[in-house]
């Protein structure tokens, strides 16, 4: 009978923070003040701890245009993370951890080793609009990358951040957000190891990383520009305007803090822009991307090397939608990737059409997205063309 009660009692937390899950994702800060899931905080108020977990499930198809298979299938659990937020002692001492618990999510293909950490981050919270973070967290990079997975509006990020992201590392990160006059802004300083999360120790090479984002038509409703698509319906066209850039010396990995490990490190300078525009459910973003390196060929670091190329180029990825009544969203995607001249001879031109059907149970909590899309090489919008291909992806994320 006991061990009954506690299964009802756990049971019944569960669905209330399914109901209460209002507020959105930050992937870059503990939401230790405005989020309602499985909460905990001790009689004399000096530890509180807020626990939520999600999952993406999808089944998805490709096929390329000219190739005598089958196609390929894509069932299983993308993501699959557990989360907890809070502080201990005060709320201006407070931490983010995050696990992640499938094998897509760990970069177990590039480093061959489980990565279960992704966020292991403590902050010092100086007011509500200045902290300090020292632990392994997102870089202040691109907006697409920033947001939570559990944010986008189609079930993957696009390929511009697939080339050119900066993604997670650790190190020491400043973040002030303060007005000039009546238009808020926000800045992001960060200097990290360079090598990401799968580093077991790091070169005397930094990576030096800075973000700032200006909103001129003031602030969105419930930090509504960290998510995709008009969820909240602004009642007044809103704007922010974003860019920054990332200095990465000597790293030792193919993308900076992604990819396999190379025997001659890298530099990267990425250079990032960003803008995202709402009204009355209607949405607007777009990115551009670029990343130099002064020799991109190098050589992996396996018990049998071999040759390898960084991208080296640009690319720019736009996005619209509209939500509709009763929770549905339609949403349409572009996306260009240029490699540069130096590296023609290995990478492509690559140009996305991607077209989206989402339905919001629970706002991003719970949600159905079935995804269409037609990729297409060197500006040849033809069925002949090599390696071309189209797919489509259906994906359920659930979460509190």
């Amino acid at each position: 009978m006991k061990n009954l009660k506690q299964l009802l009692l756990t049971s019944a937390f569960i669905f209330l923070g399914l109901c209460l899950a209002q507020a959105q994702e930050r992937d870059d800060r503990a939401t230790i003040l405005n989020f309602k899931g499985i909460q905990y905080k001790s009689n004399d108020s000096l530890f509180y701890i807020n626990f939520r977990f999600r999952m993406q499930n999808r089944l998805g198809f490709k096929q390329e245009l000219n190739d005598i298979d089958d196609g390929k299938f894509d069932a299983r659990i993308r993501r699959l993370r557990m989360r907890m937020d809070g502080y201990i002692y005060t709320p201006k001492i407070s931490y983010s951890v995050q696990l992640a618990f499938t094998r897509s999510d760990q970069d177990y293909d590039d480093t061959k080793v489980a990565n279960i950490v992704r966020d292991a981050v403590m902050f010092y919270n100086f007011s509500d609009d200045f902290y300090l973070s020292f632990g392994q967290n997102k870089l202040p990079g691109n907006r697409q990358r920033v947001n939570s997975s559990g944010q986008l509006q189609f079930a993957d990020r696009s390929l511009v951040n697939d080339n050119f992201t900066l993604d997670r590392d650790f190190g020491i990160s400043l973040n002030l957000s303060k007005k000039i006059g009546n238009m808020p802004f926000n800045a992001k300083a960060a200097i990290s190891t360079g090598e990401g999360r799968a580093a077991s120790s790091t070169d005397p090479g930094l990576a030096y990383t800075g973000r700032v984002e200006f909103l001129p038509l003031g602030k969105f409703s419930d930090g509504n520009d960290y998510q995709e698509g008009d969820l909240e319906r602004e009642e007044t066209p809103k704007l922010s305007i974003g860019g920054g850039y990332s200095y990465n010396d000597r790293t030792k990995r193919e993308g900076g803090q992604l990819g396999r490990f190379v025997k001659n490190p890298f530099t990267f300078k990425t250079t990032f822009a960003d803008a995202i525009f709402k009204y009355s459910g209607f949405a607007y973003q777009a990115e551009y991307m670029r990343r130099d390196v002064d020799n991109p060929f190098n050589v992996t670091d396996e018990e049998t090397p071999q040759e390898t190329v960084a991208y080296k180029g640009w690319g720019v990825n736009q996005q619209v939608s509209y939500l509709m009544n009763h929770g549905y969203e339609i949403a349409g995607r572009y996306t260009m990737v240029q490699p540069d001249s130096e590296i023609k001879a290995f990478e492509r031109q690559t140009e996305v059409m991607e077209l989206g059907l989402t339905k919001y149970v629970k706002s991003h909590r719970l949600k159905f997205q079935l995804n269409g899309n037609y990729t297409f090489k060197d500006g040849h919008f033809n069925n002949s063309n090599d390696k071309s291909s189209w797919g489509a992806m259906f994906q359920v994320e659930l979460g509190i």
